[in-house]
């Protein structure tokens, strides 16, 4: 019963059929992912920052649920600019879409302790899709019957603004301004049949804030909206308590999706390790135990007193 489940999901979010739209992967610590939908966030931590995150989702749902790796590297580069590298690794049914970009920006100093930021990101989105892994009821189905799709090049450009103090940031970003399709009606032969799945525009607003609560508790509500054409508005919600900083407990909501927990320890100056459970809301909760994320991030610091005042975000 899982694996008929699985399939129909499967068909739904590759597009068959005229689907409309698709989105891109998304993160319960999106709070500590910032590079991968907002360019403008490379280079703000002040360090050479290196960052890692898996999530599996969906787990025990079957073979194919969705599990997504990231990679993220960024620096300052001189007084104004940042610069650094994101690969994203998505993974759902018979499809591997993994993308590259190079990140940049260029900061602009609006008071003593706020900066502007505008970012741009390029790069290359490939697509594989292996149609066996699929458990088709009609091997002769003329959708099915082409040969996979091998290393498909999709380029990829997107930008984004940041602006941050010492106690709050928000950023607006579109990752990728490309529609382009992943499939068409010449792609099928001898049939009329055309596809739409495409990628489109993402849009993503991203806020937080930080309340000293006493000298060793800080509270760290955060969001994220992200908007595409033809999907509903996607909301998160957290809210992240800071102990001596040093460790952090929270819980967020997404919107008619998920509740979740969130966990994270600042282990070294250096080293900051994060875990987050997600309880689906949904129906899919009843054939699944939830998503798991599991991130971390390790910086090496070119200013001495960079280590003394810690950045919350």
């Amino acid at each position: 019963m899982k694996h008929s489940y699985l399939t129909l999901l499967i068909l739904i979010l590759l597009g068959t059929f005229s689907s409309k739209a698709q989105q891109d992967p998304q993160y319960t610590q999106y709070m500590y992912n910032t590079q991968v939908v907002n360019p403008a966030y490379a280079g703000n931590r002040e360090a050479l920052s290196f960052g890692l995150l898996y999530r599996t989702q969906w787990v025990n749902f079957g073979d194919g649920a969705p599990n997504t790796g990231t990679f993220t590297v960024n620096s300052p580069v001189g007084d104004n600019m940042g610069l650094g590298l994101s690969v994203v690794n998505d993974r759902i049914g018979p499809s591997i879409e993994t993308n590259f970009n190079i990140d940049y920006s260029y900061s602009i100093r609006t008071s003593e302790s706020a900066k502007l930021s505008f970012g741009l990101k390029a790069g290359l989105d490939i697509l594989n899709v292996d149609f066996s892994k699929l458990n088709i009821y009609d091997g002769n189905d003329p959708y099915f019957s082409e040969n996979n799709i091998d290393n498909k090049l999709q380029p990829q450009i997107g930008a984004g603004i940041y602006y941050n103090t010492e106690k709050f940031y928000a950023g607006l970003s579109v990752p990728n301004f490309l529609t382009t399709k992943h499939f068409d009606k010449n792609s099928i032969a001898n049939t009329t049949i055309e596809t739409t799945a495409a990628e489109r525009m993402h849009y993503f607003l991203i806020a937080g804030y930080v309340f000293d609560l006493s000298d060793n508790l800080k509270f760290k509500p955060a969001t994220l909206f992200k908007m595409v054409s033809g999907s509903p508005l996607q909301a998160d919600v957290s809210a992240n308590f800071l102990l001596y900083d040093k460790v952090t407990l929270g819980a967020a909501y997404r919107w008619s999706a998920a509740m979740s927990g969130l966990v994270g320890f600042q282990a070294t100056d250096q080293i900051f390790i994060g875990f987050a459970y997600d309880y689906q809301t949904t129906d899919i909760e009843a054939y699944s135990d939830g998503s798991y994320e599991v991130m971390l991030r390790f910086e090496l610091f070119n200013k001495p007193e960079r280590v003394l005042t810690p950045r919350f975000f």
